[in-house]
């Protein structure tokens, strides 16, 4: 495993923001988004690295980008290090296939989360409430049921802690009653074309979640979509519902911590590594099942 896929130094360029997962570097008026091996869950970064999940974010994006392209405008400029400016040509063996270069946006301070079954934090707040974001759904669903239409349940995006589910209403308080309705309308549409996509190779997408930034006036679709860290991945061919779902995601990562003992507030466990190797090849495989590719 190449260590800077953990700790990136990219010297002669200003760091514009380091997150669980991705470094950002500024590239004169636009960004560098590098995506490292990291893999963070319930909100801390595990000291442990996934080998190749940076270059699956980077290049299954990369994909889903380009697919949805006719829907929204995105941020990518480039994803091949060969085409970067001359600047970034002495790092390409650190940048190739884990970067792409995008444009800077103004960022909508929301995650935009879409759900087409019931499962995860919308699952426990329906068992509550019989809701999930102020949306009342039918009585009587059970763990990982397909809803009748998909939904558009926002949260705020918070830069440390937790993300909290809101309602449509505050959303559009929060950003605006126009902004918010085409950004719902447009995360729709998007989980609608990429569903069907995933079911034609044998996958459910049960849902996911979207950033988006306006550059000027413009909606722009940005950060990852599609993949193992902000999606859930189940094969179609065992999906049973009343329970959890085998999955090619992270949520095989999050099982296992909940198997520990972690209490989820003190420093993360280091993972053995067969679940980082069962993780890695998790990663590799909806890889490779979405996107038709043998390899990265």
């Amino acid at each position: 495993m190449n260590q800077a896929a953990a700790d990136i130094d990219l010297p002669g360029l200003a760091l514009f923001k380091k997150g669980k997962v991705r470094n950002v570097y500024e590239v004169g008026e636009d960004l560098l988004v590098v995506a490292t091996d990291r893999i963070s869950a319930f909100d801390y970064v595990l000291p442990s690295l996934i080998p190749s999940k940076g270059a699956v974010l980077t290049q299954l994006s990369a994909f889903w980008f380009e697919y949805t392209s006719l829907i929204v405008e995105n941020h990518v400029i480039t994803a091949d290090a060969a085409a970067f400016p001359a600047i970034l040509q002495p790092h390409r063996a650190v940048l190739d296939k884990r970067s792409m270069l995008v444009r800077r946006t103004k960022v909508v301070p929301i995650e935009c989360v879409v759900r087409g079954y019931l499962s995860g934090s919308g699952w426990k707040e329906y068992k509550k409430s019989g809701r999930v974001c102020g949306l009342k759904l039918p009585a009587g669903l059970v763990e990982s049921d397909r809803l009748e239409e998909p939904i558009f349940t926002p949260s705020t995006k918070a830069e440390q802690g937790h993300d909290e589910n809101i309602s449509f209403k505050e959303m559009e308080r929060n950003v605006g009653s126009a902004l918010a309705k085409k950004i719902r309308k447009v995360s729709l549409e998007l989980f609608q074309k990429a569903s069907l996509h995933g079911l034609s190779k044998g996958i459910i997408i049960a849902d996911t979640k979207f950033e988006f930034g306006l550059d000027g006036d413009t909606l722009i679709l940005v950060d990852e979509i599609f993949t193992p860290d902000s999606s859930r991945f189940w094969p179609l061919a065992s999906y049973e519902p009343g329970k959890s779902q085998p999955s090619l995601d992270k949520q095989f990562v999050r099982d296992y911590l909940e198997t520990t003992g972690w209490d989820k507030q003190s420093d993360p466990p280091v993972l053995p590594p067969d679940i980082i190797a069962k993780t890695s090849a998790k990663y590799l495989e909806i890889f490779r099942l979405l996107t038709g590719k043998a390899a990265l």
